[in-house]
């Protein structure tokens, strides 16, 4: 084997093993179910109460997005059936865009089994204890 080949098949290798190490180190996997802290409805911001008010008489809401599925992508909240869940944006005043404030609500749409307040859109939540 040439000095040239074997310097190749070690380079590979080394890049193979650097790929699959920066791949486990990123990893992330979901947190345990049940692990989001709470918040009462007394502490979400000013129009949060509104909005979880409105969500269980059904609306109205300032726009159409208001309810749309939720994914879950992120796998924060506990997993369930694609469906389940549905968001709500919080208004920031101030603000000409939707912003990062969401309750998103699971069960059926006026009357929810849960709802989750985030203020950092979606990289964490707080189940809403009313």
């Amino acid at each position: 084997m040439s000095c040239l080949n074997r310097f190749k098949l070690v380079f590979t290798g080394l890049t193979l093993a650097t790929a699959l190490f920066a791949g486990w180190v990123q990893a992330k996997a979901p947190p345990p179910v049940g692990d989001q802290s709470t918040i009462s409805l007394a502490e979400l911001p000013g129009p949060g109460s509104e909005i979880y008010t409105r969500i269980h008489r059904g609306g109205p809401f300032a726009s159409e997005k208001e309810g749309v599925v939720f994914g879950n992508r992120e796998r924060l909240l506990p997993l369930q059936k694609r469906g389940f869940y549905r968001e709500y944006t919080v208004p920031t005043p101030g603000l000409s865009h939707r912003g990062v404030k969401r309750i998103v609500c699971g069960g059926q749409a006026k009357t929810p089994e849960v709802c989750y307040y985030t203020a950092d859109h979606y990289a964490s939540f707080r189940r809403i204890a009313p």
